[in-house]
């Protein structure tokens, strides 16, 4: 920011337009071995390796275009992953249903991953499971409701006040 330049009186209501994105490019995850890593996204998820950097590989999903980096740090600690620490909770990813997910269950007994089964929550179906390094990860499928709310937002411009009632009206639940 230039001295003396004027602040909004907060980010993005202020007088300067703010810059958006149009979407998630990547994720990139840390892993301790990444040749297990690699065999496990391709294998149990269908990503296709397709860049090898030496100490990390690109991975693409070749239905959705979605990009995972697998990366392996010079001097990482290997450590295992936990959602308690700062940082990545998990990752999730979507799925078309609930019979879908379901489908998925079955995919995962096969492979010999570990899973939560499929839990029905008030916005949706969520299934939970596992990487090898124990990075979380869930496929989650909206229900009717948050579909079509979703679809709506993905429809057009919403201003942040509209998002708010949308929340609310959704989730039946006090404006943040």
């Amino acid at each position: 920011m230039l001295r003396g330049a004027a602040r909004p009186a907060s980010p993005g209501r202020g007088r300067w337009p703010v810059p958006t994105f149009a979407g998630v490019d990547h994720v990139s995850l840390t892993v301790t071995d990444l040749e297990r890593s690699v065999r496990f996204y391709a294998e149990v998820l269908d990503f296709v390796q397709v860049i090898d950097a030496g100490y990390g590989r690109v991975c693409m999903h070749p239905r959705t275009g979605f990009v995972l980096g697998l990366v392996r740090h010079e001097g990482a600690q290997g450590t295992p992953f936990t959602e308690l620490a700062t940082g990545l909770d998990h990752l999730g990813l979507v799925a078309a249903s609930r019979d879908e997910l379901v489908a998925w269950e079955e995919r995962l007994r096969g492979a010999g991953v570990p899973y939560t089964p499929v839990r029905d929550m008030p916005l949706g179906h969520h299934l939970a499971f596992r990487d090898p390094d124990g990075i979380a990860l869930e496929l989650y499928a909206p229900n009717d409701v948050m579909a079509a709310a979703l679809r709506e937002l993905r429809s057009r411009e919403v201003a942040p006040e509209e998002l708010l009632a949308m929340a609310r009206q959704v989730l039946g639940a006090p404006p943040a």
